[in-house]
């Protein structure tokens, strides 16, 4: 026989047989996984996750006076974490106390902060800034203050210029540590911008409290964390997300339980591209930025019973956040929005929340800039999100929304929602359905006190809907 002949396969023969070898495999695999025995004695071995229930594991404090290490800075804190991460894991027990911080703790895999609540508090110190005295290159180690009063070797610094060619400006975070006279050695390189004179180059005492960079499987808990706003310098929202009280990035499985953060001048706990956070029994309060920021491309965050009060934003969907619960969270007196999807963020619940006098809108799918015809599979817009069983209550001004659906947002359930409205309806609307929306099933949500209950703007005659209080029909609401 002939080779040619011997391997002479149509793409008929082939998707003929492609299903049974795939159900074979497919058999196989699960086959495989019933027959696999439960793990009943767990030992320690190497690499693996499954371990014993030990009954304790090393533990060190750190606090003002009779601890393992005494002192009250981010110095005795950071020797801490290294020392137990070092050492393969374990608890910094963070004693009664107020810290004063020059620099964030960085963060470690396997390290759990455990704080005694309420009587250990980490605080910024204030905010010292100067004007920078000499361009640094991208490729410089180095900047020239023109005011180097107030600084020491030793801090953490946020460099900020504005960009000469384009709109907008650019900051970077970087730590002191070496010093002669007003000149300072970064622990890194600028690399990634030129700061000038020209550019109106400046450097000032930023950093978040707590950060983990890379990191996974860390604990931090009990603690309380104050950004002493009232000293800091507010950057805008988006750049000064990584100075919250704690900043991680791309950093899985962290788990943050009871945990004060309060009066940052940025967000009060931020994620960036970090999966499988939790986050629960959290109060975030009073700060510049967004209560609780999920951080662009985060997968699978569980949020649930934080009460997060009078900050920008309550809780922040970025770009790409997928998979999350935000569930039973108290979310009050918002500036902005309770809760904001963006960019792709898609098939996440939002259920069981208390969101009350929000600035503006309760809950917002907001329109994304130049979404074109780019949505759905694909697309660029917030879809297939689910919001059940909210109570929205007294959302934003005289033209308030309780809900608000913009663009091109597609396939948004919104069931069981109790929206009220308890102060004059004037021309507050319940629900709002943008004209370019997509698919949207209101299901059984009770519906009180607005003007109107629901304002369908879709379709040529942009016919807008009064209904009754019980939306009870579980079919899509068209204009």
């Amino acid at each position: 026989m002939k080779k040619s002949e011997h391997f002479r396969w149509t793409r008929r023969d082939f998707l003929s047989v492609a299903p049974a070898v795939l159900a074979g495999s497919l058999l196989a695999e699960r086959a495989g996984a019933e027959e696999r025995p439960a793990v009943t004695n767990p030992r320690a071995t190497a690499g693996d996750a499954v371990e014993p229930k030990w009954d304790s594991r090393l533990t060190i404090t750190v606090g003002p006076q009779k601890a393992d290490l005494v002192g009250a800075d981010e110095k005795a804190i950071q020797a801490g974490v290294d020392y137990i991460a070092a050492e393969g894991g374990g608890t910094l027990h963070i004693l009664p106390g107020t810290y004063r911080l020059r620099n964030a703790v960085s963060l470690r895999t396997g390290v759990r902060i455990l704080g005694s609540g309420p009587d250990s508090v980490l605080v910024k110190a204030p905010q010292v800034k100067s004007k920078l005295a000499a361009d640094s290159e991208s490729w410089e180690q180095e900047v020239t203050l023109a005011d180097a009063s107030g600084f020491q070797v030793g801090d953490g610094v946020c460099l900020r210029v504005d960009n000469v060619w384009h709109q907008g400006h650019f900051i970077i975070r970087r730590s002191l540590i070496a010093r002669s006279g007003n000149r300072f050695k970064l622990d890194q390189p600028l690399n990634d911008d030129d700061f000038t004179l020209k550019g109106q180059a400046n450097i000032s005492t930023l950093f978040p409290l707590l950060c983990g960079d890379g990191i996974a499987d860390a604990v931090i808990e009990d603690i309380t964390l104050d950004g002493n706003k009232a000293n800091q310098e507010s950057l805008d929202h988006f750049w000064g997300n990584f100075l919250a009280c704690i900043w991680l990035n791309r950093s899985n499985r962290i788990n943050i339980r009871n945990v004060t953060s309060r009066e940052s001048a940025a967000d009060g706990i931020s994620w960036q591209t970090s999966h499988d956070a939790l986050i629960e029994d959290c109060h975030c309060h009073d700060n510049a930025g967004f209560g609780l920021h999920a951080g662009s491309g985060s997968q699978r965050p569980l949020v649930q019973r934080n009460k997060l009060e009078r900050n920008y934003i309550g809780f922040y969907f970025c770009w790409g956040v997928r998979y999350g619960r935000v569930e039973n969270n108290m979310i009050l007196d918002s500036q902005d929005f309770g809760v904001h999807f963006g960019h792709k963020d898609t098939d996440n619940v939002v259920r069981g929340n208390e969101i009350r006098r929000s600035g503006k809108v309760g809950v917002i799918c907001r329109e994304v800039e130049d979404d074109g015809d780019l949505c759905g599979e694909g697309g660029y817009c917030p879809d297939r999100n689910r919001l059940e069983d909210n109570h929205i209550v007294d959302s934003g001004p005289e033209d308030g929304i309780g809900i608000d659906v913009q663009g091109r947002t597609d396939a948004i359930a919104i069931s069981h929602n109790d929206l009220r409205e308890t102060r004059q309806p004037l021309k507050r609307i319940g629900v709002r359905i943008g004209a370019r929306a997509g698919k949207v099933q209101l299901d059984e949500n009770r519906i009180e006190g607005f003007a109107l209950n629901v304002s369908d703007l879709r379709g040529p005659s942009a016919k807008v809907i009064n209904k009754p209080a019980f939306l009870s029909t579980g079919l899509e609401e068209r204009g």
